[in-house]
């Protein structure tokens, strides 16, 4: 399931999540226009290679405070195209409620720390693993977990492909997430139990990220009573501020 749109109203510009977006595409264009040899090497600096902290000795040289960075500097790194726009536009969709209703800073800190979950959780479960992991979908997932504990029965558009046929279906954004998640938790036990040869998707990242959300939320919500009054013509049409009908 794709999600299309939401029904929450926001009172407040989602800076943040713009700046976020600004920067993924960013650092993108910069690791396209590297040469082969300097993409290594910056995949290597700062992307997510779980065996030099967990692996057997001597897989890599023992890392120092500095290098602990790619555990947040994965998180801005995508591996191609459909990969970043797949992430942005989730991040698009579900970004702005979260930073209106965390505030701007807050939905910073709250972003910065359950990537880092993610990491760690993809990290631990793929301790021996030498390939680079890289990608915003671990601190995505963690915005989405706020989400659905923000607005479990906001009103989502999904958009689910049946062969070439596009369907759109309006469901609530507890049933979307439940799904989802049962989706990460049966990937991810299948890759642990039988682990890929090549790279893969990050199914633990996504757990951890989401798991990170759903816990962190009611300590950094924003106070109700900092929030100023909806305007009659702020919201969706037919929904109410929260998203649901």
């Amino acid at each position: 399931m794709l999600p299309i749109q939401d029904g929450v109203a926001t009172r407040y510009p989602p800076v943040v999540t713009w700046c976020l977006i600004a920067a993924n595409c960013a650092i993108f264009l910069i690791q396209i226009s590297l040469t082969p040899a300097e993409l290594d090497w910056f995949l290597l600096r700062f992307a997510l290679v779980p065996a030099r902290y967990f692996g057997s000795a001597g897989v890599m040289p023992p890392p120092g405070a500095a290098d602990y960075l790619p555990f947040a500097t994965n998180m801005f790194l995508h591996g191609g195209w459909l990969h970043l726009i797949l992430n942005m536009w989730t991040l698009w969709i579900f970004g702005p409620a979260v930073e209106d209703r965390l505030g701007s800073g807050r939905y910073f800190l709250f972003y910065l720390v359950v990537g880092v979950v993610a990491s760690l959780t993809h990290a631990l479960f793929n301790p021996s693993s030498v390939l680079p992991a890289l990608g915003a979908s671990g601190a995505i997932a963690g915005v989405i977990g706020c989400y659905v504990r923000l607005f479990p029965m906001a009103r989502l558009i999904v958009m689910v492909p049946i062969l070439f046929l596009p369907l759109f279906f309006e469901v609530p954004a507890l049933l979307f997430a439940g799904f989802w998640f049962l989706m990460q938790i049966l990937q991810g036990t299948v890759e642990f139990l039988v682990p890929a040869d090549g790279g893969g998707v990050a199914w633990w990242a996504h757990i951890g990220g989401f798991v990170a959300g759903l816990l962190l939320t009611p300590a950094l919500r924003r106070p109700a009573r900092s929030y100023r009054p909806y305007y009659s013509d702020e919201g969706i049409f037919g929904f109410t501020p929260n998203g649901h009908r």
